[in-house]
């Protein structure tokens, strides 16, 4: 047998190429957070130097010119950047003495969009350590800050707490939002829940993207058998982190009390069909488009299986424009074109 495909071989090779990626991407990270030190430390030098010698703008073009001098085949030291990392220092330096741990794992850009946008120390935090936990790149991290996503993480009105263990209860709360922030979608004032269901799967990214990290995609009109009668779940989930089930039913309209019981009884089929010993509880997500917390707040009260509800926000546009759209029935066709093309 030659070496190369020897299974002992390979499962070496396998091993140390592993290793090789994960000694990579440390020493990316250590030379990332020795940059962002390196910054820290100047901006607060130039802080430093302005405070005790009431220095202004003059002593950064002095920096800037010294710098280039001195490193001519560097970049990075423009006079924007400094001033940037002066910026970096005067906004952490309150609460912190060196550079928070969460600051140093992203990318230099990444921190100047963020200071660029936000004021608040806690916001900053929150999209940084986002920024990490999701690998966003920059035209995402924009995106996300634009819609913010600070005030909607979180915001989902639920009875986790009630159903749920901790500290699974909060981070299932963190999982979801309230409202998402659909603008993919185009939608007419006359449009039905298939019509919601169809360009979500058109959209399939986009849609994975608003719903977070963690959403991995089963399945759409997903079927459940219960007592020899068949039950179509609008769409269903796995989630990564969460360990469950998580069923999403569309509804174009306003919250009604009803739509809890329904998706209670969902919620059953699936713990008793597809859930594993090793699942936590399916959690259900009832996508409104509108709803009064009232209402939820009643309807979720004494159903025993983790709920949440929340709007959705789409475009929408004129009758009169939807007849220039693809209509379901090609939407359906194309899907099940791009089906046929994957297997």
């Amino acid at each position: 047998m030659e070496i190369s495909i020897n299974p002992d071989y390979r499962k070496v090779l396998d091993e140390i190429k592993r290793h090789i990626k994960s000694s990579q991407l440390r020493a990316v990270l250590a030379a990332n957070s020795e940059l962002i030190a390196l910054y820290w430390h100047i901006g607060q030098s130039i802080v430093s130097l302005q405070s005790t010698n009431s220095w202004g703008t003059a002593v950064v073009e002095q920096l800037v010119s010294d710098l280039r001098h001195e490193h001519p085949g560097i970049q990075g030291f423009s006079r924007t950047s400094l001033f940037a990392m002066r910026q970096m220092y005067l906004f952490f330096s309150p609460r912190f003495e060196t550079v928070p741990q969460i600051v140093g794992q992203i990318p230099w850009g990444h921190i100047r969009t963020i200071l660029g946008k936000v004021k608040d120390m806690d916001v900053a935090l929150f999209y940084m350590a986002a920024c990490t936990e999701n690998g966003w790149t920059r035209p995402i991290l924009e995106l996300q800050m634009e819609q913010s996503l600070h005030l909607r993480q979180g915001a989902l009105p639920t009875n986790f707490n009630t159903v749920l263990p901790s500290p699974q209860s909060e981070l299932a709360q963190q999982s979801f939002k309230d409202p998402y922030l659909f603008d993919f979608l185009t939608l007419s004032k006359k449009a039905i829940e298939r019509d919601v269901e169809n360009q979500l799967i058109t959209h399939i990214t986009r849609f994975l993207l608003e719903l977070g990290k963690g959403f991995a995609f089963l399945g759409r009109q997903y079927p459940v058998e219960i007592n020899g009668r068949n039950y179509l779940l609008d769409l269903l989930f796995y989630h990564t982190k969460l360990k469950c089930y998580v069923v999403i039913e569309l509804k174009i309209g306003d919250f009604k009390p009803e739509y809890a019981g329904k998706m209670n009884f969902y919620l059953s089929a699936v713990d008793d069909l597809l859930r594993s010993d090793s699942d936590a509880p399916s959690i259900g997500l009832i996508l409104c488009k509108g709803k009064d917390r009232f209402d939820v707040e009643y309807a979720l009260r004494d159903i025993n299986k983790p709920i949440g509800v929340s709007s959705f926000i789409t475009r929408e546009i004129p009758f009169e424009v939807k007849s220039q759209l693809p209509t379901v029935e090609q939407l359906e066709q194309e899907l099940k074109d791009m089906s046929d093309d994957v297997a």
